[in-house]
């Protein structure tokens, strides 16, 4: 059994497809992802902090720390509600003190939502 046919996900093209993209459109949009995904680490991370974020010891740290809290977004439980964590942040970041990186208590899990607010409201350097 096949996939029903659908537009095609580029603006304007009603080419029917059972993919993503028709034909015509599927070879431009190959790369869109990985590099809407990778702008962040390209441009705005240092490669030492790419390269941290991949490591082992970054993993071990990271699950160790979303089990501490059980699971729960940290900010959402002070604000009585309870949310699951999906990030776990820095609260001294790492481009500020990079000797803190793998400190278990400079560690909180949160959710997206409160990661992005934490982030949007911190100044930029």
């Amino acid at each position: 059994m096949q996939k029903s046919l659908r537009p095609c996900n580029q603006i304007g093209c009603n080419n029917l497809t059972r993919i993503k993209y028709c034909e015509q459109h599927k070879k431009e949009n190959v790369n869109e992802k990985k590099e809407s995904n990778n702008s962040y680490d390209k441009y705005i991370r240092s490669k030492g902090t790419n390269t941290f974020y991949q490591s082992s010891a970054w993993k071990r740290l990271r699950s160790m720390a979303i089990a501490r809290d059980d699971y729960l977004c940290q900010s959402c439980l002070q604000n009585r509600t309870i949310q699951r964590a999906q990030v776990v942040h820095h609260i001294i970041e790492i481009k500020d003190d990079w000797s803190k990186r793998l400190e278990l208590s400079n560690l909180e899990s949160l959710c997206h939502s409160c990661h992005n607010k934490i982030h949007k409201s911190s100044p930029r350097a």
